[in-house]
This record gives structure tokens, sequence and C-alpha cells, in this order.
């Protein structure tokens, strides 16, 4: 039986050493792909910044996206699945920001802005994940725009006094100094469901494979969910078998277990 195959991108399918793609999933994927097999990514990520796959999608090996954490999910040109955030949300969020003085990244479904940025966003998106550009808006600029997703920079400790004002949202943290924040249930379980149900498949064909926080829920909800070596503790028991590290062939090794190649 072919199955559907969602990988995150971060620490599974690309390296947080190297920050590429590793040979051994390129090979293991285009001989799970010659196979039958349907490959989908399923990131926090939006579209926009989604810089680093290159070597799979010149082969032609990703069928489909879920991303923002299942906020925007997509197959080809056909949008099967989008999910704004309450603009009155957004705006509260926007104030909130710019009375505190932190940044916040807005995303539209076309368009990726950030507000009044610092080091810290330079950080994390030009030297960690080696985004070009990342054009930077006033707050009135972007409160109007459709939004999906909305990337503040604060830590855990400010997460009580702005909580109030996201009853509407799922928030998914994957780095200490930020979150990314969608409407509520939007999570990368449900992008799964999203997909399993346009290409009328049941959860037990889909396979989920990831290493961060946010990636446990759909861990838990594919019919197998496959942790990486590198992901923590409390990732490897949401998941029902523990590969390897992205950089020890992890995603070849666990396609073999199975069977898949």
């Amino acid at each position: 039986m072919n199955k559907a195959l969602f990988f995150d991108i971060d620490g599974t399918l690309v390296s947080f050493k190297t920050h590429e793609v590793p040979e051994s999933t390129i090979e293991a994927l285009q001989k799970a792909h010659d196979r039958g097999n349907k490959i989908f990514i399923s990131t926090g990520r939006p579209y926009q910044i989604i810089n680093n796959l290159s070597p799979l999608q010149q082969r032609g090996l990703i069928d489909g996206y879920i991303t923002m954490n299942g906020a925007y999910c997509f197959i080809g040109d056909n949008v099967l699945y989008k999910s704004p955030i309450p603009q009155e949300t957004v705006k509260n969020v926007a104030e909130i920001s710019r009375r505190e003085g932190f940044p916040t990244i807005f995303v539209g479904e076309k368009s990726m802005k950030v507000c009044q940025p610092d080091e810290e966003v330079r950080k994390i998106f030009y030297e960690f994940l080696h985004v070009e550009v990342l054009p930077v808006a006033t707050f009135d600029e972007v409160v109007d725009i459709e939004t999906y997703q909305m990337t503040p920079f604060f830590t855990t400790d400010f997460e009580p006094k702005i909580k109030p004002y996201l009853n509407q949202c799922e928030l998914n943290r994957w780095y200490p100094t930020f979150v990314d924040i969608t409407a509520k249930g939007n999570t990368k379980a449900h992008g799964i469901q999203v997909i399993l149900d346009h290409l009328h498949l049941s959860v037990d064909d889909a396979m989920a494979f990831g290493d961060g926080g946010n990636d446990i829920p759909m861990l838990l909800a594919a019919g197998t969910g496959i942790a990486m070596g590198n992901s923590d503790d409390k990732v490897k028991a949401a998941a029902d078998y523990v590969t390897t590290s992205v950089d020890d062939n992890g995603i070849a090794n666990a396609l073999q277990r199975f069977g898949l190649i």
C-alpha cells in the first residue's frame, strides 16, 4: 500500500548543521516517490521562505505543502485550505507589539513583512534560516491585510500577558525567542487531514516525520509518527518510532525500516 509521507523541514529534512538536505535523504525520497508514495511538506514556514528544498523541488518530488503550521495547505495551484487569523486579534497583537517594543512578522497569502525588526530577527531569519529579504513595514501597513500567521518575538515569560488576546488562536513555539500564531484549529495534524481527505486516504495511510514541538500533533495524528534522533524527549515520546538524526541518515533509515525503499 502506497503511503502519504509528511515531512517537517528544519531538523528533519534539512540539517541544522549544514542547512542542506543530506544526500542520503534525497536519494531515499527519490526511491520512495518512484514506488508511488506521495511526499508532502508540513512546516511552520510560510511558502515565501521555503528556500532550502530545491534538491527535492527540482526533481519533482514534492506533491504538496502544509504551511504555517496548517493554516495554508495546497497541492500545485489548488489551495485546499486557508484560515486567516481574526482581524481584531491581528490588531491587538500589533498594538501590544508596538507598545512593548518587540518585533512581529505578519504573513499574508502572498506577503510577509516584519515590524520594528531587531538583532534577534536578523540572527534568526538571515543567519539561521538564510532568508534573503524580509521587507520592513509599519504596523499601520499590515493590520488590515488578511493575515494567516503572526510571529512575535517574545519568550515564554511574556505569554501570560498576551494570551488573553489570543483565545481564537493556536501558539506553536519551536525556538525560545519567538512563537508562531495561527487561527484556532490550525495545526500540522489538521493539515494532514486536509490532504488525506483530498486524496481519499485514511489516517493509516499517513506517515509523519518531525523533530520539533510543533510536530507533536502530526506525529500523534498520523498512522505512523516518526521522530528524528535529534528530537527532544517530548517529541520522541509522541512518536511510534525514533530514527537516527537528520545528519545520520535518519530519513533513509526510517523509510528502509518501514519497507518503503
